[in-house]
């Protein structure tokens, strides 16, 4: 096959890989073993020196950032209609991702991970903590804004799913992670479980063996 997709199960490479599956291309999903550090093996470093997911390689070319690989899905895939055409829509539609991906993202990110922003034990409590606060915040704006949509159109950017359904499933179940019941969100995670309905949707959930919500009541 020449289109390739390099994710990690429930990371945000979560977004393109269902793109694809949806797109109905013909595609390889190659697994990168995050939590065995194959992100920094010199074999993954060759395609992707950063070490990050997702990498998507089209004929031998190479496409990192997941905001770029969106965007060349959506061009190399037209009858999918993953992005609205008309211009203010899809800058309405990216500016959304952009969002996503600039500020809920790496918000989760001093969450999970507070060991990349500090070394000091009781530093990265207190970035967990303050974190986990923005979050809930973050997550309320993205309710606001899926009671919006929802109100013109079937999916938060038109009439098809798209990337920023996906993205938004992705950082609600993040959420989960982080111990944010996500039905307290109640427009949101209603869209989150028809975007998971998605038959394409959940092939992708089953080949990443993910669970939807995570949540686990104190």
């Amino acid at each position: 096959m020449s289109l390739k997709l390099y994710f990690a199960p429930g990371a945000c490479s979560f977004v393109p890989h269902c793109l694809l599956q949806l797109s109905g291309a013909a595609y390889e999903p190659q697994m990168v073993k995050l939590h065995k550090g194959e992100q920094n093996g010199d074999e993954y470093k060759a395609i992707n020196p950063r070490g990050q997911v997702p990498v998507l390689v089209d004929d031998g070319q190479v496409v990192t950032q997941i905001l770029a690989i969106i965007l060349y899905i959506d061009q190399k895939f037209p009858d999918a209609h993953f992005l609205p055409t008309e211009a203010l829509a899809r800058a309405k539609a990216i500016e959304t991702l952009a969002w996503m991906n600039n500020t809920v993202h790496p918000t989760f990110t001093h969450i999970f991970m507070p060991q990349k922003f500090c070394d000091q034990t009781e530093v990265q409590a207190a970035l967990k903590v303050f974190n986990t606060q923005t979050y809930k915040a973050l997550l309320g704006e993205l309710e606001n804004i899926v009671q919006r949509n929802l109100k013109t159109s079937e999916w938060l950017t038109g009439a098809h799913v798209g990337p920023v359904d996906v993205y938004a499933l992705t950082l609600t179940r993040w959420g989960s992670i982080a111990g944010i019941d996500p039905s307290t969100y109640p427009a949101l995670w209603a869209h989150v479980q028809k975007v998971a309905a998605q038959p394409a949707v959940a092939v992708v959930i089953e080949r990443e063996r993910l669970q939807l919500n995570l949540f686990k009541p104190a």
